[in-house]
C-alpha cells in the first residue's frame, strides 16, 4: 500500500530550500518591481530593444509587488497560486521576449528568476506539507 506523505513532517533540507528559494523570490520581485515602477532611463534604454511601451513597465512592476503582498499574506492558497501563475507568465514572456529580439544574452536573470519561482512553489507552496518562511521544522 502506498504511504500517505500528506502528514509527513517536512525535512529541514526542504525547510531551507523553501525558505531560501521563497526570501530569494520575494526579494528580487520586490527589487525588480520597485525599479519597473521607477523606471530609471537606462532602464527604459535597455528595454527599447523588447518594443514595449514605457508605461507597461510601471504595469509589471505594480503586478509584481501584488504577486509579493499575496505571497507573503497569511492563508490565501487560491491568491497564491494566481501570484506564482503570474510571475511564471511573466517571466516566460521574459525569456521568450529576450530570445525573439536577438537580446538572449540578457536572458539569464529571468531564467535565474523562473527557477526560483518553480523551486519557491515546489517546496513551500505545494509541496505536501505547511511550510512557514524560516519557521522552525521539529526532526
Amino acid at each position: 500500500m502506498p504511504r500517505d506523505t500528506s502528514t509527513a513532517p517536512v525535512s529541514r533540507r526542504a525547510n531551507l530550500i523553501a525558505s531560501l528559494s521563497t526570501a530569494t523570490l520575494l526579494l528580487l520581485m520586490t527589487l525588480s518591481g520597485a525599479l519597473y515602477l521607477v523606471s530609471p532611463p537606462p532602464l527604459l534604454r535597455a528595454l527599447e530593444p523588447l518594443g514595449y511601451p514605457a508605461y507597461f513597465l510601471r504595469l509589471l512592476g505594480i503586478a509584481k509587488l501584488l504577486g509579493v503582498v499575496a505571497l507573503l499574506a497569511p492563508g490565501r492558497p487560491l491568491l497564491k497560486e494566481w501570484a506564482y501563475a503570474g510571475f511564471t507568465f511573466d517571466l516566460l514572456a521574459a525569456l521568450a521576449s529576450h530570445l525573439v529580439t536577438g537580446t538572449a544574452s540578457h536572458a539569464p536573470p529571468a531564467l535565474f528568476a523562473l527557477v526560483l519561482v518553480l523551486t519557491s512553489y515546489r517546496f513551500a507552496h505545494r509541496g505536501g506539507a505547511r511550510v512557514e518562511l524560516f519557521g522552525r521544522v521539529t526532526p
